[in-house]
């Protein structure tokens, strides 16, 4: 069977994809491989957002969970992958209002029923447009599993979830600060309110509040005159970065142990806008030491000074309203934009000498994730989940000294400290949002007047707009509500306008996804489930909120394995983001361009648990590149070259069934067994141990290096039928082995090897109908005679043999390519070693040594303990002396001054390096830029060494 002459991942992957698909090979249900002492292995994808496209940060989540996948499945665990996406409330109807915005409509201009319409019809192309990417991404999820947020089953989930803390007491509404999108106007989450770390340019103003020490209450005065603040001689300086917030200042506050204020605490400063009299208060909440260490205090606009006020009963004067203008709070300047008040109220301020100076600074402004809108602190009536007893629970589960472990594992284990960081300080939970799209929030209310019908008895009183009742659906609601008011009432009801925060219902997604509230078969069989595998940077806004609320409606932790992988950065170690379109990299690019396995070891092999991992990008003929993606793409090339040999090799040696149990007699095929083992059981120690980019690197490095490189050229000197054997044996398990990362190819390679060896050689793995339900390699006995001990030791005897073999091999083929010598030019060698046995190996190897290393069989001489001739290059390997006659075949002379010319541009430019490093240049450059310089320094270094050392044996 001949195979392309090179790999094309496009005449594969979608064939490849549909054949699983096809014979249900993603579900548990079809596993043929069950190993009983396998734990079964459930794992729910994190719900992509039906907002669009999914992004790198979507590729590495894929690529790490289906291998996990895989993996587990070919060990023999019963396994479950659950595939889904997320509504996404106030993300999704974001976009569907961009989307209308581009046809001239607005949502408050629809009715609600039609908006929600228009958002069902973008769900619906974005779930297919995801679907599309994630099958082009590999994913062996059980797509009869899929799930949606909103799905009948999810609702009922989330209705049901609400209803019970709400009976317990734990969700509850009120009224408090949250974070407030003017734009979208709705509350929204901290996850939604985005900051950048080294925050963004802005000022800092330094205002001069007048001060009346004898606290004198004189009169209001129009603001503008002046006359306020006439007679003024004492001024307490505060510094503000939102000017137009001082229009809702309640207080002055300085720290109670600051010996500049201590004789104003008490006394009150006059707002230098209103004239309106504010008390001067003391607080540890300030810091002395930054700016003057006197601040203002506005309870109705800061999380910080909202506590202040509570603390010291000021006033709540709200000057903002919902799309952050200015109300009639703010005086004359009701009416105006917040930024366009803030620019009055600072020419205001200078023209009545009250504004001492204009810093720069950077701020740390908020914005909405979606609206790009700066976040206004606001005072909302909201619905809170009381989170206090839930996140004990959560910290006990990860805590090793509140049970024998803890019932939760962190990998990796740094993130426990921030786990219990952020438990320890939890805020009760905002889950309320003022938006259309979402689960509307399952309470009911009285909807107008309430008749009472002649014979009814009298109700006590209460508040209608307060009075709600809870409950899984309307008729349920009004079965309350009469129950409530007793016979004889006629009523109306209306549910609650606000739907929930996204993450209610992301938060049980691991149960709500098998089946929960209902008792179903998927529920008692696979939860809780065994891996949550996500990136770091929503361990507190997902993660934790599923262990909690798992915890609290399952009573069981939702997965016993949290998994955080890094974020996806630029070079420049900026998140790749969509907002910056030129270093932005679309996975769909990448599988056009390497292929979804090249992109997929990469991914895999890039970072470590929980590291980040930097994508250099380049643009060439103006499509982007990236060149660890290309470094794999090369490697499926090799493979694919490999798998020609052996399937060509196999193809036409003849019918010869083995056993099996083998014991392969020569030298390189034992070899390349003891390698395989050591391979397999190292990949096997890391793949549990979660060290998956180290698990892919020793596959790289056994296949590129020790099959490809070195055992197939010894193989091709004596193909008999032991070396057929072992060929066919060994690519069976780098198959199998690589399966998990790069699934399509391995998939492809194997069905051909099956298809031209199983009638050959009798390999269990290869009964099998695809490499996907295949097992995963465990290590052959190296002899069936010998214990394990016994064959470990007979492995390292032949790894050391090897070794010795390919040292010569490869030290004589660096001699040849330094000295440019051509493949055409065979030469002679003396090998001289000062242990017998290693020269007999040598000579019984002869032949590879010969035609690998390109030597005149009649001119190479093996023997114990050989003179040096004259006139030679010499290579020492240990006990062992390597003596290349060179003079014949070049022009020493010549290249003894090429040499030296090499060595004087080298050491140039290596003080060239040191003095731009030492320069201004190296105090100035970007960190990555230095590095390249150090690392070009340290090449050079490396090089003049080995120049050196030419020059020596010349």
């Amino acid at each position: 069977m001949e195979l392309a002459k090179a790999y094309n991942p496009k005449d594969v992957e979608d064939r490849i994809y549909e054949f699983w698909e096809k014979n249900g090979y993603f579900k548990p249900e079809s596993q043929i491989y069950l190993n009983p002492d396998e734990k079964q292995f459930v794992i729910t994808i994190p719900p992509p957002n039906v907002t669009g496209t999914l992004h790198m940060g979507h590729a590495l989540t894929a690529a790490t969970e289906d291998l996990m996948t895989r993996y587990h499945r070919m060990k023999g665990a019963r396994t479950l992958w659950v595939p889904g996406t997320d509504h996404a409330g106030i993300a999704t109807q974001a976009v569907v209002e961009k989307k209308l915005a581009k046809e001239g409509k607005h949502r408050r201009d629809m009715s609600r029923s039609d908006f929600i319409e228009e958002v069902w019809a973008w769900k619906e192309y974005s779930h297919g447009v995801i679907t599309n990417q994630s099958k082009k991404l590999g994913i062996s999820v059980d797509w009869n599993r899929e799930a949606f947020t909103m799905d009948e089953n999810l609702s009922l989930a989330v209705r049901t979830a609400f209803k019970r803390m709400y009976d317990k007491g734990l969700i509850y509404r009120d009224t408090r600060m949250v974070n407030w999108d003017p734009v979208q106007l709705t509350g929204v989450s901290d996850l939604e309110a985005i900051t950048e770390d080294d925050g963004e340019p802005g000022h800092l103003w330094h205002v001069r509040y007048p001060i009346q020490t004898n606290r004198w209450e004189g009169p209001r005065h129009e603001w503008g005159s002046g006359q306020w603040a006439e007679g003024a001689t004492q001024f307490i300086t505060v510094a503000t970065t939102r000017p137009e917030t001082i229009l809702g200042d309640s207080a002055v506050m300085v720290h109670p142990d600051d010996e500049r204020y201590t004789d104003l605490i008490g006394c009150r400063a006059i707002l230098p806008v209103l004239g309106r009299w504010t008390p001067i208060i003391s607080d540890e909440a300030v810091e002395k030491d930054f700016g003057s260490g006197a601040v203002k205090v506005t309870p109705a606009h800061d999380f910080t000074d909202y506590e202040v006020g509570k603390r010291h009963h000021l006033q709540f004067i709200e000057v903002l309203d919902q799309h952050a203008k200015m109300n009639a709070e703010a005086g004359p300047y009701a009416g105006l934009d917040r930024f366009e008040c803030r620019k009055r109220l600072v020419k205001d301020l200078e023209k009545e000498s009250l504004l001492v100076k204009i810093e720069d600074y950077q701020v740390r402004l908020a914005r909405g994730e979606r609206s790009g809108a700066v976040i206004e602190p606001r005072i909302s009536m909201q619905w809170f989940c009381n989170m206090k007893d839930m996140a004990a629970r959560a910290i006990a589960a990860v805590d090793p000294d509140s049970n024998d472990k803890g019932d939760i594992a962190i990998i990796p284990e740094r993130f426990k400290k921030v786990w219990f960081q952020w438990l320890n300080n939890i805020r009760d939970w905002n889950i309320s949002r003022q938006l259309w799209w979402g689960h509307q929030i399952p309470v009911w209310y009285f909807d107008g007047m309430i008749k009472k019908l002649p014979g009814a008895k009298d109700l006590p009183s209460f508040s209608q707009s307060e009075k709600c009742f809870c409950a899984l659906t309307e008729a349920e609601a009004y079965s309350q509500a009469r129950e409530f008011l007793g016979d004889g009432y006629q009523f109306s009801l209306i549910q609650d306008q606000d739907v929930l925060d996204t993450w209610f219902s992301s938060g049980l997604w691991p149960f709500s996804t098998l089946g929960w509230p209902k008792e179903t078969s998927d529920m008692a069989q696979y939860y809780p489930t065994t891996m949550l595998e996500t990136g770091y940077d929503i361990i507190f806004f997902w993660v934790a909120r599923m262990v909690m609320m798992g915890l609290e409606l399952t009573g069981k932790v939702p997965f016993d394995t949290i998994y955080l992988h890094g974020l996806i950065r630029e070079n420049d170690g900026k998140k790749m983001s969509k907002s910056r379109p030129e270093k932005a990299v679309d996975p769909l690019d990448m599988i056009d361009a390497y292929g979804c396995d090249a992109l997929r070891f990469y991914l895999i092999t890039a970072g470590a648990p929980g590291n980040d991992i930097k994508v250099e990008v380049k643009t060439v003929d103006g499509k982007k590149q990236v060149e660890r993606i290309e470094g794999a793409r090369n490697f499926a090339n090799k493979l694919w070259n490999a798998a020609r040999f052996v399937l060509g090799k196999i193809e036409s040696s003849s019918s010869s069934e083995s056993s099996e149990r083998y014991e392969p007699a020569n030298l390189a095929n034992q070899w390349i067994t003891a390698r395989a083992n050591e391979t397999i059981l190292n990949v096997r120690r890391l793949m549990d141990e979660y060290q998956y980019g180290e698990a892919g690197r020793l596959i790289y490095e056994f296949t590129w290096n020790d099959f490809c490189d070195r055992y197939v050229e010894l193989a091709k000197l004596d193909f008999n039928r032991e070396t057929a054997e072992v060929t066919v044996r060994t690519f069976d398990t780098i198959l199998r082995l690589l399966h998990p990362f790069m699934p399509f190819i391995t998939e492809e390679l194997w069905q051909k090897l099956r298809e031209v060896a199983s009638s050959k050689f009798k390999l269990g793995s290869l009964d099998y109908p695809a490499l996907i339900l295949a097992p995963f390699p465990q290590t052959n006995s190296f002899s069936e005679r010998m214990s394990e001990e016994e064959s470990r030791s007979a492995e390292l005897i032949v790894k050391t043999q090897m070794h010795i073999l390919q040292e010569v091999i490869t030290q004589i083929r660096i001699v040849r390519s330094e000295y440019k010598l051509t493949p055409d030019k065979k030469i002679a060698a003396t090998i001289s070693t000062a242990i017998g046995p290693d020269a007999e190996l040598l000579k019984l190897h002869r032949e590879a040594i010969c035609v690998l290393a390109r030597v005149d069989s009649s001119q190479l001489v093996i023997g114990q303990l050989l003179p040096a001739p004259d006139k030679v290059v010499s290579v020492q390997m240990g006990s062992r002396w390597l003596y290349l006659p060179m003079a014949g075949l070049v022009d020493l002379a010549a290249e003894k001054k090429r040499l030296s010319d090499e060595l004087a541009a080298l050491e140039q430019a290596i003080v060239k390096g040191e003095n731009l490093l030492n320069s201004d240049f190296g105090k100035r450059a970007p960190a990555n830029v230095i590095e390249k310089e150090k690392a070009k320094l340290v090449d050079a270094q490396q090089k003049i060494g080995q120049l050196k050392e030419r020059l020596a044996s010349m």
